[in-house]
């Protein structure tokens, strides 16, 4: 699933990204002691740049999904239709 790992490592990258920046301007400001709160509005921003930024790459994988499910489901009313006939 190629649209899975490309969602993932980008919402990977995103957050990295997010607390490198946020982590560096709390330790330039405050000092060391606010990694942890840095961590946890990290997680916060970057999800809710992730809705936005990575919107392509969730439809694209939602899609892949989705058309796998249609096609198990076809493949096994199919195999419903034919315990049928028997």
């Amino acid at each position: 699933m190629r649209e899975f790992a490309v969602y993932t490592a980008l919402r990977m990258l995103l957050f990295v990204a997010t607390y490198a920046v946020i982590g560096g301007i709390g330790v330039l400001v405050w000092g060391q002691g606010t990694l942890l709160v840095s961590f946890l509005l990290a997680v916060v921003v970057s999800a809710v740049l992730s809705v936005k930024l990575l919107k392509r790459q969730r439809d694209a994988f939602a899609l892949k999904v989705q058309r796998r499910a249609e096609a198990a489901s076809s493949k096994m009313e199919e195999r419903r239709s034919r315990e049928d006939v028997d």
